[in-house]
């Protein structure tokens, strides 16, 4: 991407084509807030303001209550509370996401990223409203969480690049598909523990993971009206320049030989520097998504390689 970690982090919503980081300093900057005002609140005996707010922010499984704070479906996917439920999801978002990122492209990212938790957010909220196992939980059960979208994220990465190897500690070199083959189990053999509804938004967003790269190679984007959305919005709050007058003006020469000089300086040439379009990269990422980064030419890995380095 840019210059590193922390510089992408911090910079976050200053930098063009930074998905990733946007949405890991989103989940961030809440978690935070939320600690915060969780402990002041506590203390100075307005609890009851906090959890109304946490309610909020979360995705009931009740659809009259769902109905009543439509907002949560988008919230909840950004919204921790736990140190180590943020921080083992965020890490996961960064390896497969900086894989993602380089195969797709930054707004194909944000694609999967919501398109994962909305789906996990439905597979939620049906198993809820369909199965009696949660009859006895249903009103009171609220969702929170980035794990659908980081599952989509995690599965979307393997099942576009299969063999793509990790290093982890103590397993050294393993593969991404496996990693991804063993977190499905796992949110699959859970899905009736504790955490049940946690566990069917991981098994959402896993499907919804694998199925947009699927879609993608076949030539459809099922995430563009997210992009669409995205653009939209993003045009919004983005400050057009005003429009500038240029004007020119006849200059008199005092010599003939101010005359020559500047005539010699017509004669000059003035390079232009190539200017590499957005419109260009989407294409060349969709043709790796199509076929691989080896399937590009020569021209285009180098169009990609300089828009890279902006």
């Amino acid at each position: 991407m840019y210059e590193g970690f922390w510089y992408n982090l911090k910079n976050a919503f200053k930098l063009q084509n930074n998905s990733l980081y946007k949405i890991m300093a989103i989940n961030i900057l809440v978690f935070f807030v939320m600690v915060f005002a969780r402990v002041i609140l506590t203390f100075s005996g307005a609890g009851g303001i906090y959890e109304s707010f946490r309610a909020g922010l979360m995705m009931p499984a009740d659809i009259p209550q769902l109905i009543i704070q439509p907002w949560s479906v988008l919230t909840y996917m950004f919204f921790h509370e736990g140190i180590f439920h943020i921080l083992f999801n965020l890490l996961f978002l960064y390896w497969f996401g900086l894989l993602l990122n380089e195969y797709l492209g930054s707004k194909k990212l944000a694609n999967i990223y919501i398109l994962g938790g909305l789906a996990g957010g439905v597979l939620y909220l049906v198993m809820y409203n369909i199965s009696p196992y949660f009859a006895e939980s249903l009103r009171s059960a609220r969702m929170l969480g980035a794990s659908a979208g980081v599952y989509a994220v995690v599965v979307a990465a393997a099942t576009l690049a299969p063999n793509t190897t990790f290093f982890l500690l103590l397993l050294g070199p393993v593969k991404i598909k496996y990693i991804a083959i063993f977190y499905v189990l796992i949110a699959f053999v859970n899905s009736t523990g504790s955490n049940a509804g946690g566990e069917l938004a991981h098994l959402g967003g896993a499907a919804l993971g694998f199925l947009y790269v699927y879609q993608l190679q076949k030539g459809r984007d099922i995430g563009s009206w997210i992009q669409a959305i995205g653009n939209f919005i993003t045009n919004l709050f983005t400050r057009k320049s005003p429009v500038k007058v240029s004007y020119r003006r006849t200059k008199t020469y005092s010599s003939v030989g101010d005359f020559a000089q500047t005539k010699s300086s017509k004669n000059s040439i003035a390079v232009k520097p190539e200017v590499i379009t957005q419109d260009e990269i989407d294409l060349i990422l969709d043709k790796i998504a199509a076929k691989g980064y080896d399937g590009l030419s020569k021209e285009e890995k180098r169009k990609l390689f300089e828009f890279s380095k902006k």
